[in-house]
């Protein structure tokens, strides 16, 4: 069930049966010489509708801005300072509070956001230990690959998998989205690994063509087909866990 496709009396009657939502998120930055700028939000969405379609949840909006500020070297990327992404995460959170939903289970697609995100869940549960907020909430973030997603991408790419414009997001990416399936030379094949980054500057010249430690180059739409519906399984386990933790 996609919120924004619901009417206000079919999420009151959502919430006769459960108090749990979730919320994709992810950002807008650069994935490499063949990933859509979109990657991040993308993939997080997709598997997150992949989700609700197979259980019935209720699957927010995707929050697609992200902290990123590092990626802003390269064109086309935009951040939110993680001070604005922790605002949001709690207007967002403390909005659908109102109405009872209790459970918040946030499927993100971008390293960048954890601790912004994090921090805005502690900012939540301290309003509820001060006294300040009667309701008690649970808030939990996950990236959409879980365990069996992270052994089927051990398999396909190996270390070739890095750590930013990855082949499994990248591979995914081109499943859902195929009318944008991109192709470029990419030299070295693997990208050089990560020995740490600061500001943007910095990570454009450490890392020219945008990646980190991947070969892209290794994507496919057949290899995003099985991770997705790997990755579905994975949150869908994780999501009726978190129901009953």
């Amino acid at each position: 069930m996609q919120l924004a496709l619901c009417t206000w009396q079919e999420v009151e009657n959502y919430l006769h049966g459960t108090a749990g939502i979730i919320i994709p998120i992810g950002s807008v930055e650069q994935h490499g010489p063949n990933g859509l700028i979109g990657t991040d939000h993308l993939t997080s969405e997709f598997v997150a509708r992949g989700v609700g379609e197979r259980i019935g949840c209720m699957v927010a909006p995707t929050l697609a801005y992200g902290m990123s500020q590092h990626h802003l070297g390269f064109t086309g990327s935009a951040s939110l300072r993680p001070s604005t992404l922790m605002l949001v995460v709690r207007d967002v959170v403390q909005s659908l509070a109102v109405h009872g939903f209790r459970r918040f289970f946030f499927i993100n697609g971008h390293g960048g956001n954890v601790a912004s995100v994090t921090a805005a869940f502690s900012e939540l549960y301290a309003r509820h230990s001060l006294g300040e907020a009667e309701a008690k909430l649970r808030c939990r973030m996950t990236f959409w690959s879980g365990p069996r997603t992270q052994a089927l991408t051990k398999e396909l790419y190996g270390d070739a998998e890095g750590s930013h414009a990855t082949c499994s997001e990248v591979s995914v990416a081109q499943y859902c989205q195929p009318q944008a399936f991109k192709q470029a030379q990419m030299s070295p094949h693997v990208a050089p690994k990560s020995g740490g980054f600061f500001e943007a500057a910095d990570f454009r010249a450490r890392f020219p063509d945008g990646r980190i430690g991947s070969a892209p180059s290794l994507s496919s739409p057949e290899h995003g087909k099985r991770l997705y519906e790997t990755a579905v399984e994975d949150m869908i386990g994780a999501y009726q866990a978190f129901l009953v933790y």
